[in-house]
């Protein structure tokens, strides 16, 4: 078995193992509501770029990231 090929065999594992609101689709659609309320609550360009960028770590730390380390942990 290619690295690319056991890398996409237990990559769906490790979604498969996560509640509802820890998949990649509940991560990202937070994440825009998250965005989306600060603009249209504060209306601060300041305060929505924080936001953004506390996201944009979070999503590369739980959709890169944690993926990626849990490849690693699983690969022989």
């Amino acid at each position: 078995m290619s690295n690319s090929d056991h890398s996409e065999s237990t990559s769906p594992s490790l979604w498969l193992a996560k509640p509802w609101w820890c998949q990649p689709w509940s991560i990202l659609l937070t994440g825009v509501v998250v965005i989306a309320a600060s603009w249209f609550l504060f209306g601060r360009i300041w305060l929505t770029a924080l936001a953004v960028m506390g996201i944009t770590i979070w999503w590369f730390l739980f959709l890169v990231l944690v993926p990626a380390a849990y490849r690693r942990a699983e690969s022989p």
